[in-house]
């Protein structure tokens, strides 16, 4: 049965002096981290690796190449023996315990007075873990916990914040992609779990809200087209006020802050008002909606680059032919205009034309017809945004386009979700 005998607790070395008895990498590992813990290192070792070697030259720890002395001990405050060898470790751990110093036996952990847990850095917070003396186990436990901080899985947020006075907090403009909680990236997932203060718009993963702990504040600034209920320069100034109370603030977006998202004009106030920002890329909607039906925005054969715009204003600048996909957001409302602007400079009325609702949730709608004809299909349904339009020849790829629009080369792709309209 493993030793149960362990008193967890951490050391504050910073400019304490700690001895490290051996050269070889087990001495380096545990080196390099007591000098990261601000300690005054000395190694002592006939032979050292050539990184410890390189750490003396560079005046980092004192290496003394030569045999361990009963005298080394004097006046340190912590020792790690990793000789290599047992009969040298036991002595350096018998002659460390006469002297009442907590000293690691990297050759016996049964008999070693001191573990050396397995440790992780994540943000401000350092995870060490022992296993009952099995290294492995505690590096793949360790490893595991890890990456659930960073992904957001586990709650990385302070509750206990340091005294804030003076101290600006931050601000992440987080890109949360289409809407599924499962395509906002591990960075925004993370930076989302720490935020004191969420701003939020009406599109992107909402149902993370749900996660926060009840003490974070919610601030919804969302937006519908021909109505914004908190006007955009308000929305900055939440940001910045917010920040400058000395809190982490997330301003959780759809899509990419970056892609017709305003992040550029938030980025910029913040800077101005002397907050630290960060940008975290989201799946913008542009590509990923129209993914969710199967439909991509270039294809071999069928397009080599594609348009992304907000209205029909814009068309008159873009490529008027099939083979370049035109993407539409926030195109509900002008799509008769905007079909009818690229017919007129153009572009044949058979062109291919797919329209996404609230792609990548349950209620995902998907309806394919022609520039000549989708202007009264999407009126007779009533499609509404949020929509991305795709319109060129690579809706031909799309599972839910109807049989004649498409080729033996494109009629194999599984469709995401078996909710379709087509005519």
């Amino acid at each position: 049965m493993a030793i149960q005998d362990i008193y967890p607790t951490a050391l504050r070395l910073l400019g304490r002096p700690v001895l490290v008895v051996g050269g070889g990498p087990v001495a380096e590992r545990r080196a390099k981290g007591l000098l990261d813990a601000g300690a005054v290192v000395t190694v002592v070792a006939p032979v050292a690796t050539d990184n410890l070697r390189g750490l003396a030259d560079a005046g980092l720890l004192t290496w003394e190449p030569r045999e361990y002395r009963t005298e080394d001990l004097d006046g340190v405050w912590f020792v790690q023996t990793a000789t290599g060898t047992s009969a040298v470790d036991t002595q350096v751990a018998a002659d460390a315990e006469a002297q009442r110093l907590w000293c690691v036996n990297a050759s016996d952990h049964e008999a070693s007075a001191a573990w050396t847990p397995a440790v992780a850095v994540v943000d401000d917070v350092k995870i060490a873990i022992n296993a009952g003396g099995d290294p492995r186990r505690a590096m793949a436990l360790r490893n595991a916990v890890a990456t659930a901080l960073e992904t957001g899985d586990l709650p990385l947020r302070r509750h206990r914040t340091p005294d804030a006075s003076g101290t600006t907090g931050s601000v992440a403009l987080v890109g949360g992609g289409p809407g599924d909680s499962g395509l906002i990236t591990v960075r925004g997932r993370r930076l989302l779990g720490q935020a004191d203060v969420v701003v939020a718009d009406r599109l992107g993963p909402r149902e993370l809200l749900n996660e926060l702990a009840p003490d974070v504040r919610v601030i919804e600034v969302g937006k519908t087209p021909g109505h914004h209920p908190v006007p955009q320069l308000e929305i900055n100034r939440i940001l910045v006020d917010e920040a400058l109370q000395g809190k982490r603030v997330v301003r959780l977006k759809g899509g990419d802050p970056y892609v017709l998202g305003r992040g550029g004009e938030e980025a910029e106030f913040c800077r101005q008002n002397g907050v630290e920002v960060e940008v975290v890329p989201g799946v913008t909607s542009a590509i990923s909606v129209p993914a969710a039906a199967g439909i991509p925005v270039t294809h071999r054969g069928l397009a080599k680059g594609f348009s992304v715009v907000t209205g029909h204003e814009e068309l008159s600048e873009v490529p008027a032919r099939p083979d370049h996909t035109v993407v539409l957001l926030m195109g509900v409302a002008q799509l008769r205009d905007s079909a009818a602007s690229l017919a007129g400079s153009g572009l044949p009325l058979d062109t291919p034309v797919g329209i996404v609702e609230n792609g990548y949730l349950p209620n995902q709608r998907v309806t394919i017809g022609t520039l000549g004809s989708i202007a009264d299909q999407a009126e007779a349904i009533g499609v509404a945004n949020p929509a991305v339009i795709v319109i060129g020849d690579v809706v031909r790829v799309s599972p839910f386009a109807p049989q004649h629009f498409k080729t033996a080369d494109y009629s194999t792709i599984t469709p995401n979700r078996p909710r379709v309209r087509t005519n």
